[in-house]
């Protein structure tokens, strides 16, 4: 069974209507000739992709195979599937694939030269192949010639599953397997699955080597002082983490070795809802050609409109990482000296910024609660509160504690300082209160980085045990407790109240964690 399937494939990339690791400009003139795609005023290649505008979890898949069994964390997040079931939709995938026009990248995931897993993406679609080539690490010439792929991609957007027949939830699929080496993507446009898929890969693979892979953001100062941003979609990583006085990293994806963090991807996806020039100019200028806009509005003259959420709020932008001046080429860096927990807060009672201890960070990481944004996910519509281990675990394979415990040795090792920043809302809950002032966060972050807030006094909150700044520089002190923001004090405490109880009800599914770390979360008296 293997060695057809092996065969297969190499006969269909065999074929005259393969096109192998095209320019830029070939992609987006494939995109437009071939109605997939249309230019907008700036020169940004710009997709629709359908009823499906954000990730689909519960259409993710791991293959139930001999060498996973004990290594992979089963559940809602891994699901496990037959291996018979994936062979049948293998099989059929490659039929479908047999006839059709493709287009092929061949690159690398990770910017560190002895971390990297090469990776060959099939597309059925000219505008995903320029959106993978921009999202991930670009060979040079000497690089592709000699590339040998060790993981494949294949994405057929217009093949739907059975599920009677292939062990699906539904016609979408997003299937993993680590033995074959090959995930496998269809019934839905979504770019961003490619992108995840293998993040999830990688995931599995880094630990293995003794690195940790980490969602999160990376950015150093002139002095080489790296800053990552751990957060889920929306919470403002790629925002934060480009700033005009710090070399970008990278935005969403790194690995931690002993060597210091390196970025997995060599392009950005960011989001674009409500984007102005005034506020994000770095993500604004860098939508240009070469970029790929996802669902975003464009109008008649081809001006998008990125105050629409007529498509989704989870607009999007993919630019390689280069199209924002300064950026870390490659992407490797040092040991980081501050880490960010990024959280969107829908109750409005998290402080905007908070010092933690290595306790409280290692619960927090466990935690990773935030509200999940519109659009991210399908069926989400307006912010949810909820809990993703280690602000990441819809891409994690193994068991938290695995990223976990990696987490708070390097802290150890490194003296890291951790600050909890909350991005969401203040002043009340969601539809009551108002959204942080970017500004503000800025200015938090900028103070957190440089160390400033190593000279101020603290206070520390009743319920949650937070170390709260008395003071920041460029941000009024009012805003700093989140209590008195409010104009309903008890509603603030009830609410609060009721989000810590959150928080302890979500992590007495954790067992064997150490009791200090355990005793670090909020209290309800």
């Amino acid at each position: 069974m293997d060695t057809k399937v092996k065969m297969d494939l190499k006969d269909i990339l065999s074929t005259d209507k393969i096109h192998y690791n095209l320019s830029v400009p070939q992609l987006v003139e494939a995109s437009v000739n071939r109605g997939e795609a249309i230019l907008t005023d700036k020169g940004a290649l710009s997709a629709e992709t359908g009823k499906y505008t954000g990730r689909s979890p519960k259409d993710k898949f791991i293959v139930n195979e001999p060498s996973v069994q004990g290594k992979i964390a089963w559940g809602p997040v891994n699901q496990p599937m037959d291996i018979s079931k994936f062979d049948k939709l293998y099989e059929d995938v490659l039929a479908y694939l047999e006839q059709k026009e493709l287009y092929v990248f061949d690159g690398f995931a990770g910017a560190a030269t002895e971390y990297r897993l090469p990776i060959r993406i099939i597309n059925e679609y000219a505008w995903h192949n320029l959106f993978v080539r921009q999202l991930f690490v670009r060979p040079n010439t000497n690089e592709l010639e000699n590339l040998q792929p060790e993981f494949t991609v294949i994405t057929v957007p217009g093949f739907e599953a059975k599920p009677e027949v292939h062990g699906t939830n539904s016609e979408t699929f997003i299937i993993v397997s680590f033995e074959r080496k090959v995930v496998l993507i269809g019934g839905t446009k979504y770019a961003g699955e490619m992108k995840k898929s293998i993040f999830s890969v990688m995931n599995y693979i880094l630990p293995e080597s003794g690195v940790l892979s980490m969602h999160c953001s990376a950015n150093v100062g002139e002095k080489g002082d790296v800053a990552l941003f751990f957060g889920l979609s929306g919470t403002g990583k790629t925002t934060l983490s480009t700033d005009p006085n710090r070399g970008l990293i990278g935005d969403d994806e790194h690995g931690w070795s002993e060597e210091g963090v390196f970025n997995i991807e060599g392009g950005c996806y960011a989001k674009c809802i409500n984007l102005s020039e005034e506020k994000e100019p770095q993500i604004w200028n860098a939508i240009r050609f070469g970029s790929v806009l996802e669902n975003v509005v464009i109008d008649d003259s081809r001006k998008a409109d990125y105050d629409s959420a007529e498509l989704t709020e989870n607009t999007r932008v993919a630019y390689p990482v280069d199209f924002i001046p300064g950026a870390v080429i490659p992407g490797v860096a040092g040991h980081p000296k501050v880490i960010v927990f990024l959280t969107a807060d829908a109750f409005g009672v998290l402080p905007p910024i908070s010092k933690l201890t290595k306790e409280q960070a290692m619960y927090h990481f466990l935690s990773g609660y935030t509200s999940k944004l519109a659009g991210t996910e399908r069926g989400v519509t307006e912010p949810e509160a909820t809990f993703s281990t280690c602000f990441g675990s819809p891409f994690l394979p193994l068991n938290p504690s695995v990223y976990a415990e990696m987490l708070g040795e390097k802290i150890t090792d490194h003296q890291a300082k951790v600050y909890l920043v909350n991005t969401g809302w203040s002043g009340g809950v969601y539809g009551v209160g108002k959204r942080m002032n970017l500004s503000y966060t800025r200015a938090m972050v900028t103070a957190a980085i440089n160390g400033a807030l190593d000279e101020v006094d603290y206070t520390t909150d009743s319920i949650f045990g937070l170390q709260i700044p008395k003071e920041v520089p460029g941000v009024p002190s009012e805003v700093l407790t989140p209590r008195n923001t409010w104009n309903d004090k008890e509603e603030y405490d009830r609410t609060a109240i009721d989000l810590a109880s959150r928080f302890q009800r979500n992590f007495s599914k954790f067992s064997g964690v150490a009791k200090e770390i355990a005793q670090a979360g909020p209290v309800v008296k």
